[in-house]
C-alpha cells in the first residue's frame, strides 16, 4: 500500500481537470487551507457525498507515562476530525451503492 502526498495529489488534480500543475498546486493548497481556517473557527466544512471536516473536543483525563507508567494528566484540547460521507465509505467498502465509478 502506497501513500499518497500533496504533490501526488496535486498532479492527478492537474490531469484530472486538464490544467497545468500550478494552477492544481493552487487549487489544491486553497482547498486545504481554507478547510483548516474554517475548522480552526469551529465551523463544519461538509462537502456531499465526501465527508465533513470538524473540531471535537476532548476532556482531560488520567493517563500513564509508557516510559515509566506513571499516572499524568492529559489536558483538555480541541481535535481536527472527518467523518465520512456515505459514498466514500461504500468505496471504501468495495460496495456499489452509492459510489461513483471512473
Amino acid at each position: 500500500m502506497a501513500n499518497v502526498s500533496k504533490a501526488d495529489l496535486t498532479d492527478a488534480v492537474a490531469k484530472a481537470a486538464a490544467i497545468s500543475k500550478t494552477t492544481a498546486a493552487e487549487a489544491v493548497n486553497a482547498l486545504f487551507d481554507t478547510v483548516v481556517a474554517r475548522v480552526a473557527k469551529g465551523n463544519r466544512v461538509t462537502v456531499v457525498g465526501f465527508g465533513t471536516f470538524l473540531a471535537r473536543k476532548r476532556q482531560a483525563r488520567a493517563g500513564r507515562s509508557p516510559s515509566n507508567g506513571k499516572e499524568i494528566k492529559i489536558p483538555a484540547k480541541t481535535c481536527p476530525a472527518f467523518n465520512p460521507g456515505q459514498a466514500f465509505k461504500d468505496a471504501v467498502d468495495g460496495s456499489s451503492s452509492g459510489a461513483k465509478k471512473r
